[in-house]
């Protein structure tokens, strides 16, 4: 075993959770800034790229102007770039590991082209687990506001969590890994490749064909969904457009590590870089406990919201949506996002259907649960 596989990680001390838990309910007035402080046309595209996404009411303006918003908006997980507490930058505990692990969002209103907007964020809870992955681990759950600028209007809000977790134990006495640890990792035909690309060639983008309230009946299907296969590219793609937490470079990068050492845990040559890495590093990953170079938690929720945005169409509006992730995908891997409309509503005027959605890998182990509120039009 070499010095790197060796290295000993921070762990979680009860002086930590006490620190931790005199924040809670305390509005967090200084964090870093966010990747996007305003939904500029090129903001929006390269987020809706980053989780393969082509939808032209977010990419293509001259076909937004044939709708009723006039111009582009952003998809709703476009939010995920103007905060990073929402996207997993939490305090306390350093050198002690985080990993994102779900959302709940809502959202009140469109968010148009250039909005510019204001957070609000505050740690909500702390709650102690013992878990399969890392044994004891912590969840740390924030709530955010987001807001118009100019108007002062709220746009949306949303509660997310990451699990705190000792990266020793994860690595030496973790369980949850240990299957696919000893299966080794999928190599692909070409052959087997194709049988999910045809997923990409079925891809349907609803757009300015109106899906009526009236036509949908609980039970139906929403077409399935693929993500991947899983690589280090792809995760970096997604980076590009939501920004990532701890990805600096040259002076940036040497200024967050004097502020914050523990977040430059050194590489193999002896260099301090992000932990981050563990979403492109197969190394660094495997010291964490993970399986291998893995996805953004963020990104794997956006991909549930996109499942939902192509359906539901230009006239659609989604309304709320929850994540739970519960694995890592790490590079090799493909998902497959399958929704089931479970309950067709009414409330407060508004006609309004839930979604259950369900994210398998390519064994159909669960990678992902969630479901949605989706607000249609009515004939």
């Amino acid at each position: 075993m070499n010095e790197m596989t060796q290295r000993k990680f921070p762990k979680i001390t009860q002086e930590g959770l006490d620190d931790l838990r005199a924040r809670i309910g305390v509005k967090i007035e200084k964090t870093v800034e966010p990747w996007c402080y305003e939904a500029t046309r090129d903001n929006i595209r390269h987020y809706a790229h980053g989780i393969g996404d082509d939808n032209p009411l977010w990419c293509d303006p001259a076909y937004a102007q044939t709708t009723k918003y006039g111009d582009v908006i952003a998809l709703p997980s476009f939010l995920f770039a103007t905060n990073r507490i929402i996207s997993g930058y939490v305090g306390g505990l350093p050198g002690v590991h985080a990993m994102w692990s779900g959302a709940n969002w809502n959202w009140h209103k469109t968010i148009t082209r250039n909005m510019e907007f204001r957070t609000e964020a505050y740690l909500k809870d702390l709650v102690e687990h013992d878990t399969r992955f890392a044994g004891r681990a912590v969840q740390q759950i924030y709530h955010v506001d987001f807001y118009d600028n100019m108007t002062g209007d709220l746009v949306a809000d949303a509660d997310s969590w990451c699990f705190r977790t000792d990266r020793d134990q994860a690595r030496e006495n973790g369980t949850k890994y240990t299957d696919a640890k000893e299966k080794g990792r999928r190599v692909w035909t070409e052959e087997e490749l194709q049988e999910y690309y045809k997923y990409y060639e079925q891809e349907e983008i609803r757009g300015a064909k109106p899906r009526y309230w009236d036509d949908v009946v609980e039970g139906e299907e929403l077409p399935t969904m693929v993500k991947g296969p899983m690589t280090a590219t792809g995760f970096i793609a997604y980076a590009q457009g939501w920004g990532g937490l701890y990805i600096r470079a040259n002076k940036l990068a040497w200024q967050l590590q004097q502020k914050h050492p523990s977040a430059g845990p050194k590489n193999r040559y002896g260099i301090p870089d992000c932990p981050e890495r563990v979403h492109w590093e197969e190394e660094f990953a495997l010291e964490v406990g993970a399986p291998g170079a893995y996805d953004y938690g963020p990104e794997r929720t956006s991909w549930l919201t996109h499942q939902i945005t192509n359906w539901m169409g230009d006239d659609g509006f989604l309304r709320q949506a929850k994540c739970q992730v519960r694995r890592h995908n790490p590079e090799g891997d493909i998902i497959l996002i399958h929704g089931t409309v479970v309950r067709k509503f009414e409330e407060g005027g508004r006609y309004l259907l839930e979604i259950q959605q369900r994210a398998e890998q390519q064994d159909g182990e669960l990678s992902a649960m969630g479901s949605a509120i989706v607000e249609l039009p009515k004939r």
